[in-house]
């Protein structure tokens, strides 16, 4: 039976991020939109939670006993409430490291693993996104071929985050086109193998702070042993499906917060002798806000609990991760509303959460739990 209460190592989780996101990523969250930089303060006291180390187990240099997707999701809805973009850099990491963790070789999980459990912050990026219109991640069009002991890799990526500051990156390409989900695979390529090539730092229109690149791979050749899995390869959907999970957990966060923005706002903007909150209309989308806000979590909740338990679960972190990204942009195009006039100004973060919003249709393998 699914629980919704959460047992006391949960809750601990959960208060350590909220008062981090509270106390060091909300007060930073405008300057950092603005000039596109995340301070060094809250990198470096974000990596201290130890949200990915603890999921890494001690023969690999971590300190977690095992890797929980209900816990990680509790941690990033946490995250998110604080700020997206640094949310987003925080864990930029965890795609690498979890998938590797959850699925790679003991060779690998020894060779890659230590790295994201030291003291400082270890970057590493991951490139499932790809520049087309009809881009579906069943359908990939960036290949890998194997020719003997080698795999070559050619296509194009974006929004691929924190392209040019890692060492490694993981890289989705299909390697029986065709096949849906079971023909695609993931490769651990080093950031200087020749035939990568990393373009100039996109311009998004929301998650402004976090840096994301293009990348393009020419006749990228790697080893067999950077192909996740090895020989047995990887179960993709499944890890598609963990950070769908991961989205789905942020964009609840930033939508809580643009919800209580929204409600404080209403309870406390005088305007012709009484708070705005107190009119049908404003009160009516408030509550509507607050219930989407409320039943995307249990999706969410639900999704990951059904990974924990071994469960299939990927139809329900798709559903989770769609109805997210749909609740996020009302939600957030509420907020504005709600201030009338005043939210469409820079001012006012409610734009910044509206323009953040937008980017869940697109999202894919940025992050996971």
């Amino acid at each position: 039976m699914v629980s919704f209460e959460l047992d006391d190592e949960q809750k601990l989780v959960q208060e350590t991020v909220s008062s981090f996101a509270a106390d060091l990523m909300q007060p930073a969250m405008r300057e950092s939109d603005e000039s596109g930089e995340i301070p060094q303060e809250v990198i470096a006291k974000g990596w201290e939670l130890g949200l990915l180390g603890g999921c890494i187990p001690e023969e690999y240099e971590g300190f977690g006993e095992e890797l929980s997707a209900l816990t990680g999701v509790i941690a990033l809805e946490e995250l998110g409430w604080g700020d997206l973009s640094m949310a987003m850099h925080l864990m930029a990491p965890s795609v690498l490291a979890i998938s590797v963790l959850d699925q790679g070789t003991e060779e690998q999980k020894k060779q890659y693993l230590p790295a994201f459990c030291g003291e400082e912050y270890k970057a590493a990026s991951s490139a499932l996104v790809e520049p087309y219109y009809n881009f579906c991640p069943s359908a990939m069009r960036a290949v890998a071929e194997r020719d003997g002991d080698e795999y070559v890799i050619n296509g194009k990526k974006c929004l691929v985050p924190l392209a040019k500051e890692s060492d490694h990156m993981l890289v989705f390409a299909a390697t029986s086109p065709g096949m849906g989900f079971s023909g695609v695979d993931a490769f651990i390529v080093p950031v200087g193998t020749k035939g990568v090539e990393i373009g100039d730092r996109e311009k998004n229109m929301g998650i402004k702070a976090l840096a994301t690149y293009p990348v393009n791979f020419k006749d990228c050749r790697v080893p067999l042993v950077c192909r996740l899995g090895e020989e047995d390869g990887c179960d993709f959907l499944r890890l598609l499906s963990r950070s769908r999970l991961a989205l789905a957990a942020l964009a609840v966060g930033m939508s809580r917060r643009a919800l209580e923005h929204s409600r404080d706002y209403a309870t406390q903007r005088i305007a012709f002798g009484e708070p705005i909150g107190s009119r049908q209309a404003i009160a009516f989308m408030i509550a509507e806000m607050a219930i989407e806000v409320d039943a995307t979590r249990l999706l969410v909740w639900e999704a990951a609990w059904r990974c924990d338990k071994d469960m299939d679960f990927e139809k329900e972190a798709a559903l989770a991760k769609n109805y997210a990204a749909d609740m996020a942009m009302m939600v957030c195009d509420r907020g504005v509303q709600i201030m009338g006039g005043h939210g469409y100004i820079r001012d006012n973060p409610v734009e910044l959460w509206f323009r953040n919003a937008r980017g869940f249709a697109t999202f894919e393998g940025m992050v996971m739990v």
